[in-house]
């Protein structure tokens, strides 16, 4: 078996690294780009290259968009009953189980994951494909209007084709929050998988051909964000849009949607606060916070980056946070022992290390330096954790960092402690952390965010909305029977009696 940075790699996943360029799958055929062009997609953890993938141009994109409403309109997958659909979902789903150390070790080579965690961003893959899937098949998709002299009802009808542009943190993972309602609701998609993480959605395409999917139901078009993701976002052809990554790309995103008349979804980032009283186990949360801001380096965009700690507990807090963050064992993300990888590409680690340096300039207290991690043997992209203190106005605490970076304030009361939290132009998802249930739901409403968490973060069971708010997002949330009736258009019908 081939080896990347000595590490044993699966049969399966050397033959995949070893082609010569990996292609995009358009119609259910590989597609690469007419002049040649590619790029490649490197090892966070070493720098390495991994693959050389076709760059898909604006030519191809539009064949794609082509190829996905073709297959709405001439395959049966719009029209077939919904268990008949199902049932193909349910073996796609299958079929990603049965590969899922597969597609968790290129994943975990692409995205710099810790790998265990990779395997685990697969199954939650596969959940969320069979929940839509069930879900679709016992949803009344017809509902009568009480209209006098009439006879009227509503119908939900699949839109077309659906474009979607995925970003590089959880890629795997949110290709299935995305996908698997249009799917199940009986859509097709395009997907445009981002360029530093292409890998596990060009492996999905080649499934769900080998599944029986129909051609074109399920596209891939790797490529750059200004040419392949431009091209998608405006394609005047596609029904609906979804982005989810930067609000300053998601407002170019909107503005190229907006003038097609295509309605857009948006996920975009986060400055989400965790608010702790001083009735809390102070350890047990300093151990969660710890974790949840160290989960894969910190690129996760609800995370809990502000710490809004009651004064009286803050000194202890800090603390028991810094006993924690300073024993993060850093290393290579294939290697058993780390617990926390890389970030995903040199641009953001100096993305990381310059926002503690802007912090720290505007008056911030570094109270843990953080800065860059050396990996023996590896040259990658690392970083350590830290903490920043000081003034909520402070540059790093009003923008978003993605790493492992939280910035610490106090407060002596509720009101305070929930002005805290609302200082900020984003919307994502907050936490509040106390003993008393009857105040962790007075303050959980209060806060301006679309999700609030009570005594955790990070928490997503499929059932429960999930979206953004303000500069997080806009156009509706996943993981829920509200995501699937995104992907159905309503439509009425009526006959005078």
């Amino acid at each position: 078996m081939a080896t990347v940075s000595n590490v044993e790699l699966l049969p399966e996943v050397s033959a995949f690294l070893d082609r010569a360029v990996l292609p995009g799958y358009v119609g259910g055929a590989p597609i690469t780009n007419s002049n040649n062009e590619t790029f490649d997609t490197l090892d966070p953890g070493s720098g390495e290259k991994l693959a050389t993938v076709t760059a898909l141009s604006a030519e191809e994109v539009d064949t794609a968009v082509k190829a996905a409403q073709k297959a709405f309109d001439q395959t049966s997958w719009a029209k077939m009953a919904p268990n008949e659909r199902g049932a193909l979902l349910h073996r796609l789903a299958d079929a990603v189980d049965q590969h899922k150390h597969i597609i968790g070790q290129l994943e975990a080579l692409d995205a710099g994951k810790i790998q265990a965690q990779a395997v685990g961003d697969v199954s939650n893959f596969v959940a969320t494909i069979r929940y839509f899937a069930d879900m679709a098949q016992h949803i009344q998709r017809r509902s009568a209007l009480a209209v006098a002299g009439h006879e009227a009802f509503t119908v939900r009808q699949p839109w077309g084709a659906c474009g979607f542009i995925f970003p590089w943190n959880f890629p795997f993972l949110l290709i299935g929050w995305g996908i698997a309602p249009a799917l199940a609701a009986g859509n097709t998609v395009v997907i445009k998988p981002a360029e530093d993480t292409p890998m596990s959605a060009i492996y999905l395409a080649e499934l769900a051909i080998e599944v029986g999917l129909p051609e074109g139901v399920i596209n891939v078009i790797p490529g750059t964000g200004p040419e392949a993701g431009a091209a998608l976002s405006s394609h005047p052809g596609l029904k609906r849009m979804s982005f989810t990554g930067s609000p300053e790309v998601g407002r170019l995103v909107g503005e190229a949607c907006g003038r097609n008349l295509v309605p857009v979804k948006l996920e975009l980032g986060g400055k989400g606060a965790a608010v702790i009283f001083d009735d809390v186990d102070v350890a047990d949360t300093a151990e969660k916070l710890a974790q949840a801001i160290t989960f894969h380096t910190g690129q996760v965009c609800c995370d809990a980056t502000r710490w809004i700690v009651h004064e009286s507990i803050y000194n202890k807090f800090v603390d028991e946070c810094l006993t924690r963050l300073q024993k993060v064992q850093i290393g290579y993300q294939m290697s058993d022992s780390s617990q926390m990888g890389p970030v995903v590409n040199k641009k953001q680690q100096e993305r990381v290390l310059g926002y503690l340096e802007k912090g720290k300039s505007s008056g911030a207290d570094l109270v843990l330096e953080g800065g860059v991690a050396s990996v023996e043997g590896k040259n990658g992209f690392y970083v350590k954790p830290a903490l920043l203190a000081g003034s909520l106005d402070n540059v790093a605490a009003q923008e978003e960092i993605f790493g492992p970076v939280a910035y610490l304030a106090s407060f002596q009361d509720e009101a305070e402690a929930i002005q805290h939290a609302n200082n900020t132009e984003y919307g994502l998802a907050n936490s509040v952390w106390t003993s008393n249930l009857e105040r962790a739901y007075r303050v959980a409403e209060s806060l301006s965010a679309a999700n609030s968490w009570i005594n955790a973060h990070n928490v997503f069971p499929h059932g429960v909305p999930y979206g953004g708010v303000n500069k997080s997002g806009l156009g509706g949330g996943v993981n829920s029977v509200e995501t699937l009736f995104d992907y159905w258009r309503s439509m009425s019908v009526v006959r005078p009696l």
